[in-house]
């Protein structure tokens, strides 16, 4: 019999969740917005799918967004629009970029940022935005709680370090910059409603001699997960700031990433648009200063 679950208290869903470890697995539901598409589609194909669902909409401690000093804190219930609605310095401009492009308003009403990590999708739109801002996420089980960083939690597609007694209850991020300034820009075969061929985060600040401080740039749909471009991050650190720079990326900067071929794009024509991504990326937070300055 299908099991359908929804405590009210974090210690209850991890229980839930401790025992379901050694029997038939929990499918865990938040917004829901990947969960019914996927089970469909399965139940289409008369593939198996777990029934047994732990719903944690109803715990009060996943909720809300917390910014201060210490850092910013995303509890694994917030929604999109809930990050749009947020407060934030604008280092945060890229991830609220990214979630204005995740689906329809009702999606954006119900799906959450933890879903989207959890799904592990190599195209998810809230990856590369997370990883520019030093994400880590908090995992809890009956075991205590652990933070990883979010580049070394999603390692694959659909592949994460989340152990079969653990659920995802928050998102953690450093103090940002008040300087350090974003954007988000993402390709699909129409601007709205897609899933990404390629998309590109940077976040990026200048100190008083208009040199790069302090740089974080990340590539999805390009690779098995979203990853930063570290070797260019280190490359362009400490340049003076000039939209030229953005020219001086070439497809060498993007030899870490992947792309694969499928019926949206061939891997070329990924990594090509990586690289125009990531320039245009660049070129709109190295001009904006200097227009600025003068």
């Amino acid at each position: 019999m299908t099991r359908y679950c929804r405590p009210n208290s974090l210690e209850e869903a991890l229980t839930l969740k401790a025992e379901a470890a050694s029997r038939a697995p929990l499918t865990v539901l938040a917004g829901g917005t990947d969960v019914y598409p996927v089970r469909t589609q399965r139940a289409a194909w008369f593939e198996p799918y777990p029934d047994d669902m732990l719903d944690i909409s109803a715990i009060p401690e996943l909720g809300g967004i917390d910014h201060g000093p210490q850092g910013t804190r995303i509890g694994a219930m917030a929604s999109w629009s809930a990050v749009m609605e947020a407060e934030l310095p604008p280092a945060f401009d890229a991830l609220k970029q990214a979630a204005r492009q995740v689906g329809g308003v009702q999606i954006q009403n119900r799906g959450t940022l933890a879903g989207n990590l959890c799904n592990a999708s190599p195209a998810a739109d809230g990856v590369p935005p997370l990883l520019a801002l030093d994400a880590e996420v908090e995992l809890a089980s009956l075991r205590g709680t652990r933070r990883l960083p979010l580049s070394a939690f999603i390692f694959g597609n659909r592949q994460t370090a989340l152990a079969p007694d653990e659920l995802l209850i928050a998102i953690h991020l450093p103090p940002q910059s008040e300087a350090m300034r974003s954007t988000f820009l993402k390709l699909g075969a129409r601007s709205y409603l897609v899933i990404s061929i390629a998309s590109v985060a940077a976040n990026l600040a200048l100190d008083d001699a208009g040199r790069i401080s302090a740089i974080r740039i990340a590539v999805g749909a390009c690779s098995a997960a979203p990853q930063r471009l570290t070797a260019l991050e280190l490359r362009l650190l400490g340049q003076a700031a000039s939209p030229s720079l953005a020219e001086a990326v070439t497809s060498a900067d993007l030899a870490p990433l992947s792309p694969i071929a499928d019926v949206r794009a061939s891997a070329t024509y990924r990594a090509h648009s990586a690289m125009v991504l990531v320039r245009r990326a660049l070129a709109a937070l190295l001009s904006s200063p200097l227009e600025v300055a003068a």
